[in-house]
């Protein structure tokens, strides 16, 4: 059982996914109170992230979706408080396969767990892997771009091959493979793996918009008084690639969610008892006619997720796009 004690290092969470929760709720609050207080008509004076929130906070359906990835983040972060139960607790024979109920609103699966308790322990799973597993691809993704857009040339030849290399090797069955080889992994690795695995498209957009920023008045004139190669990619041409990079992460959130819940189902990503919502489904597949809440309410929890960050994604994309004219 978990320890009541102690509830942010309840059922085995380390230091490295309470950091993943705690930091992905505060930049979401933070977000969303500074595009509730963002004026309607910005200025021209207003600096661009203003302006970018204020059109995203015009932007109904793009509101909504970041409240829905605020609660979401915040539902994961007090699940020790809001879950009824361990995600692991078993409550005995009479208790296994109840449907939904007022003691139990999800319902119990096979081993007489609560349902709603595994699935909002489930949200701290998949909202911690795929934050941390984003942000270092995009770390990743953005450093190798950079150097490859900035110096250009036969290095940025050389760069690009490895990644045309790395593209025509299907993600999915390379770690498929890499998992199945393994055994049991532990979720660092799991991390690791899908972040290393999850960078190449980010360089390559990395890539696109250095090759046209080396070029402007700015990058010129701090080249020709003088400035270093690390001063000038550090302080002109990564902040104005920033934006497409923190689009590209929103979306990538979503797909990095499918693709844990789809190798947990497998048996081979998130492993049982830990609370998972690939896992989850999987164990109700088996009886989905009779026992249909047990892979009901982690499926639609991955839907609710992935549906907010695209919707998210998309409208930080149209917030941030320069063309974009507020009438």
């Amino acid at each position: 059982m978990c320890s009541t004690r102690s509830p942010i290092r309840a059922c085995g969470w380390g230091s490295v996914h309470v950091l993943a929760w705690l930091g992905c709720t505060a930049l979401a609050i933070v977000a969303w109170r500074a595009a509730l207080g963002a004026g309607a008509r910005p200025e021209a004076h207003v600096a661009p992230w203003r302006i970018a929130l204020a059109r995203l906070r015009r932007n109904r359906a793009g509101a909504v979706a970041l409240g829905v990835v605020v609660t979401l983040a915040l539902v994961a972060a007090l699940a020790p408080w809001l879950a009824p139960h361990s995600p692991i607790e078993q409550l005995g024979a009479a208790a296994t396969e109840l449907p939904p109920s007022l003691a139990h609103p999800f319902g119990t699966d096979f081993a007489g767990r609560d349902v709603l308790s595994r699935t909002l322990y489930g949200a701290r799973i998949s909202l911690s892997i795929a934050l941390l597993a984003i942000l270092l691809a995009s770390t990743v993704g953005t450093l190798y771009g950079a150097i490859a857009g900035y110096y250009g040339g036969r290095l940025d030849e050389l760069m690009m091959r490895g990644i045309d290399a790395a593209l025509s090797i299907p993600r999915i069955l390379l770690l498929i493979a890499v998992l199945a080889l393994w055994g049991e992994v532990p979720m660092l690795a799991l991390v690791l793996l899908l972040g290393l695995t999850g960078w190449f498209g980010v360089s390559r957009l990395v890539r696109a918009e250095v090759l046209a920023l080396r070029e402007q008045d700015m990058v010129l004139a701090a080249r020709a008084l003088g400035a270093r190669d690390r001063e000038i990619l550090r302080r002109h041409i990564l902040p104005n690639v920033i934006s497409p990079v923190v689009v590209a992460a929103t979306l990538g959130i979503a797909q990095v969610i499918i693709l844990e819940a789809g190798l947990s189902y497998l048996g081979i990503g998130v492993r049982p008892p830990t609370a998972s919502w690939g896992n989850m489904i999987q164990d109700g597949s088996g009886q989905l006619a009779s026992v249909w809440w047990v892979s009901l309410f982690p499926g639609l929890a991955i839907v609710i997720t992935v549906l907010a960050f695209n919707i998210l994604g998309d409208a930080l994309r149209d917030a941030v796009d320069p063309r974009q004219v507020d009438g």
